[in-house]
């Protein structure tokens, strides 16, 4: 939290509950959730928050670096509280997105800007495949 209001006053924003709401609900889950999947889980704490007050404050959220919005090429976006920067993995039968820890790719990122005239400011990698549930359910 102190990171949280830190940031903020940095930034000249106000820290308002739904903000608030929103980046806690990022930190407890290594889930991948869309606007509408926050929007629901909140709802009943927060009755009067409107989607597009959650769109804000996840926009706030994510040009302060607080979260990483992820296009995972879906009609919507997904949130992650990790900001580190680390690959991504889909499903492609049930959309379940997951983080890939300990694989180093930063040779990827130094291999880009050999083969470009570019410097690579950030990255997103992902991956797409079946889930060990997925993956179970079809030889059950």
């Amino acid at each position: 939290m102190d990171n949280l209001t830190l940031v903020f006053k940095e930034h000249n924003l106000k820290l308002t509950p739904q903000r608030i709401a929103v980046y806690k609900y990022l930190k407890g889950t290594t889930e991948h959730p869309s606007a509408e999947t926050i929007y629901t889980a909140l709802h009943e704490d927060y009755p009067t928050m409107s989607l597009a007050t959650l769109y804000k404050a996840l926009k706030t959220l994510t040009e302060v670096g607080l979260i990483q919005e992820l296009n995972l090429g879906e009609n919507n976006f997904r949130y992650d509280a990790n900001t580190s920067s680390h690959p991504h993995v889909k499903c492609i039968n049930c959309g379940r997105v997951d983080d890939i820890m300990g694989l180093d790719y930063s040779t990827l990122v130094i291999d880009a800007e050999k083969h470009s005239d570019y410097t690579i400011l950030s990255d997103q990698v992902y991956f797409f495949g079946v889930c060990s549930n997925c993956q179970k359910k079809k030889t059950d």
